[in-house]
């Protein structure tokens, strides 16, 4: 048997420690055998991690700009993996991300992969599989959610590839010269995904290589995702379609840009999330934001350095197992606790909990390292299923059990009830 592909695995951070500590603890869940970790991180990020146990296992690369493209870049330029795999630090892995990406890039043909992502309720699919234009629209493209799809793109039509769950061929990316720094944080994975069509490069759609994204505040948006400043995104627009969109069409795409930030701005103001002048501000920085992206330049990318550094893995336990905890909602404190000696462990723990509601169902991976669902034993959680069902209890937590073994390394859900520590009365 090969051995299996080295991946280097990096996150960038800036202003979020709390959020870089939780991504960090989901890669720590990581269950692939040969993956190595970089943070570039501002300073408050790194005091962050050095605080943690096995800091040393990480690459650090101190950075305190606000431009994700020159950070990844410093992240790929001491990464020494076969395989550059990105994750945003307001997101988490589910613990067999790396093994599914990997088996992608088992053909050879295969240049870059993507996964689905999951949105802030843990069910819900933030994205999915797209192909995106010169103009920088998307279309949904139709994939079997358990297969891997391998497509080939063509020049001006890209296969989408979310920079929060996205893998690339080290060598391939280093020779383009990796992301570009004039789009400092929006359009820069979409970029690279026109520059790679252009090479009629293989690209794969891995829907079970999951993560669970959480949009987390900043300087240009708000936790509930209303933006404070559309500068960056105007300046981004007007370096894309400059490169990517035929002359004669750029006046009209961006006609079309600016009416739909307009529409969606006014649409939070009619929500009561922004006021009148908050539109004004937003739409002038836009505009100005396009004006200036516009000075930026078109110098060609260099080829990036190849990494100095030998591959440092990050070591995983052999004997860790995915486990499950289930139960009522009654029973919280005890399965939490269950959970929390099962990571302490060194193992995933899965804790379901159902009270005798129709409530949705959510996710969410806590502060603990415990991937938690929650919601009621007759509501949904795949939102595709009947509001209601008269589930019983140890059927239902089957059903659950099977939805996400694929992507989180549980056992087959009648073992799993039997001998990985689920509830099941």
């Amino acid at each position: 048997m090969s051995a299996p592909l080295t991946i280097s695995v990096v996150i960038v951070s800036r202003h979020r420690p709390q959020a870089l500590r939780r991504c960090l603890l989901g890669v720590a869940q990581l269950r692939y055998p040969a993956f190595e970790t970089v943070v570039v991180a501002d300073p408050d990020g790194m005091a962050m991690l050095r605080a943690l146990p096995l800091a040393e296992r990480v690459k650090q690369v101190v950075f305190d700009q606000p431009n994700i493209s020159s950070a990844r870049n410093l992240g790929v330029a001491v990464a020494a993996g076969e395989i550059v795999a990105f994750i945003d630090d307001d997101a988490v892995p589910e613990p067999l991300w790396l093994a599914h990406l990997a088996m992608a890039f088992a053909d050879p043909q295969v240049v870059a992969a993507g996964g689905f992502v999951r949105g802030r309720n843990g069910i819900t699919f933030q994205s999915k599989a797209a192909s995106v234009d010169w103009a920088g629209h998307e279309t949904p493209l139709d994939v079997d959610p358990d297969r891997i799809t391998v497509l080939t793109a063509r020049p001006g039509h890209g296969i989408k590839t979310e920079g929060t769950n996205m893998a690339i061929r080290r060598e391939v990316l280093a020779r383009l010269g990796g992301f570009d720094p004039r789009y400092r944080f929006f359009l820069d994975e979409t970029d690279l995904n026109l520059r790679l069509a252009e090479e009629g490069a293989v690209t794969a759609i891995v829907p079970r290589a999951e993560v669970h994204h959480g949009f987390a505040a900043s300087a240009r948006r708000r936790h509930d995702r209303v933006p404070r400043d559309l500068t960056e995104i105007g300046a981004s627009w007007a370096v894309f379609l400059q490169h990517h969109c035929p002359e004669g069409r750029r006046a009209a795409v961006w006609a079309d840009i600016r009416q739909a930030e307009r529409q969606r701005a006014l649409d939070h103001m009619v929500a009561g999330r922004l006021e009148p002048r908050d539109v004004r501000r937003l739409l002038a920085g836009l505009e100005a934001g396009h004006a200036e992206g516009l000075t930026r330049g078109a110098a060609p990318l260099s080829p990036l350095v190849v990494s100095p550094e030998a591959f440092r893995p990050y070591p995983i336990r052999a004997d860790a197992r995915s486990l499950v905890f289930a139960g009522r909602s009654w029973n919280r404190r005890r399965l939490r606790a269950d959970a929390r000696a099962a990571v302490a462990a060194g193992n995933v723990a899965t804790l379901i909990r159902l009270s005798p509601t129709a409530l949705y169902h959510r996710v969410r991976f806590t502060s603990e390292g415990i991937w938690e669902q929650a919601g009621g034993l007759f509501g949904r959680s795949d939102r595709g299923q009947p509001l209601f069902r008269p589930w019983r209890f140890a059927p239902r937590i089957r059903v659950e059990i099977a939805r996400i073994a694929g992507v989180r390394g549980l056992m087959e859900p009648d073992a799993a009830a039997l001998s990985c520590g689920a509830e099941m009365p």
